[in-house]
C-alpha cells in the first residue's frame, strides 16, 4: 500500500469524522442536557438532505441549499419538540425510545410519499467540483469544504456553550433544571432551542452529504447507530468528547476499510479479502468502544456537574 493512498484515506477518514461530529454534536446536547433519547435524529439528517437537494435542484444555488438544510430542520425540530416531544421530556426513557422510533417509521414513509422511493441526486456546483493540491496530491475541494464547515461548527458551538449567556443557561439547566426554572428562565423554551439546534446540525450534515451520496428514504438509520457510538465514546453531553470521538471513529472506519483488505490478502484470495475487510473494519469500531468503556466507563470526556 502506497503512502499516498494512506494519506488520502486518512483525509477521507478526517472528513467522515467531521460529518459524524455534525450529527453527534446535536444528539449529545439533547442526550446530555435534556436527558432525552431521540432515535429520530437520523430522520432529521435525512430531511436535511432532502431539503438541501430540493432547494438546489430548484434554485441551482448551493448556499441556498445549505441554508435550507439547516434552517428547514431547525424549524422542523422546534415544531417536533413543541407539539409532540415536550410531553416526553419527563417520561421514562423507554417511552422516549418507542415514540421516537415511531417517528422514524413515519418519517421514512413521509419521505417516500413526498419525494418518491427513487433516490434524489444533488449535483455539485462547478466551482466546488475541482480538486486542490495538498502535499503534492490532488484532493477534492468539496471534501475540504466539509472539513472546514465542521471545524467552524465545532468552534461556534464551543463559543456558544462557554462564552454566551444562553450557553450559561444551557450549562446551568443541565446541572439543576429546577433552580434555573425558579430563577425565571423558561426551561421549556430553552429545551426547544437545544432540540432545534441539534436538529439543525443534523440537517446541515445531511445537506453537506447530499452531493456525495444519493438522498433516499431511510438514509439516516445507519448513520444514527454510528453517531450513538461516537457520543458513547466521547462522553454523553460533551461537545469536546463528540468531536474527538467522531474523529476517532471516522479514522478507524475509513482506514480500516482500506488497510484491512490489504492485510487479509496476505492470507486469503482477493475476493474474500475484499468481502471480509469492510465487515471487520466496522467491527473494529465497536471493539474500540468496548475497550474505551472498559477503561473509562463514562467516555473520554464525561460531563461533570458544574
Amino acid at each position: 500500500m502506497s503512502p499516498e493512498l494512506l494519506f488520502i484515506q486518512a483525509l477521507n477518514g478526517f472528513q467522515f469524522g467531521v460529518l459524524l461530529f455534525l450529527m453527534a454534536a446535536g444528539l449529545t446536547l439533547v442526550f446530555g442536557i435534556m436527558s432525552f433519547i431521540n432515535l429520530a435524529h437520523g430522520s432529521l439528517y435525512m430531511f436535511g438532505a432532502y431539503f438541501g437537494a430540493t432547494a438546489y435542484n430548484t434554485s441551482n444555488s448551493f448556499l441556498l441549499a445549505i441554508a435550507a438544510a439547516f434552517g428547514g430542520t431547525f424549524v422542523l425540530g422546534a415544531l417536533l419538540d413543541r407539539f409532540g416531544f415536550f410531553i416526553l421530556h419527563q417520561r421514562d426513557h423507554l417511552d422516549q425510545v418507542l415514540a421516537t422510533f415511531g417517528v422514524v417509521l413515519f418519517s421514512n414513509e413521509a419521505a417516500r410519499m413526498i419525494w418518491g422511493a427513487a433516490p434524489v441526486f444533488m449535483e455539485l456546483p462547478e466551482s466546488l467540483s475541482n480538486s486542490i493540491t495538498l502535499f503534492g496530491l490532488n484532493y477534492p475541494l468539496y471534501r475540504v469544504l466539509i472539513i472546514g464547515v465542521g471545524l467552524a461548527v465545532a468552534l461556534g458551538l464551543y463559543l456558544l456553550i462557554e462564552r454566551t449567556r444562553i450557553g450559561m443557561l444551557i450549562r446551568a439547566g443541565a446541572s439543576n433544571r429546577a433552580m434555573v426554572s425558579a430563577l425565571g428562565v423558561n426551561i421549556g423554551w430553552l429545551n426547544t432551542f437545544i432540540f432545534a439546534l441539534g436538529a439543525g446540525l443534523a440537517g446541515l450534515a445531511g445537506g453537506m452529504v447530499g452531493p456525495i451520496l444519493s438522498v433516499q428514504p431511510g438514509m439516516g438509520d445507519s448513520i444514527l447507530i454510528t453517531t450513538l457510538v461516537v457520543i458513547v465514546i466521547g462522553g454523553i453531553g460533551s461537545i469536546r468528547g463528540a468531536f474527538l470521538g467522531a474523529l476517532i471513529v471516522g479514522m478507524v472506519d475509513t482506514l480500516g476499510r482500506t488497510v484491512m483488505p490489504f492485510v487479509l490478502r496476505q492470507s486469503f484470495d482477493a475476493e474474500t479479502a475484499n468481502t471480509l475487510g469492510p465487515a471487520l473494519s466496522s467491527l473494529c469500531v465497536y471493539v474500540l468502544m468496548a475497550v474505551i468503556l472498559t477503561v473509562k466507563p463514562d467516555g473520554l470526556f464525561p460531563v461533570k456537574n458544574r
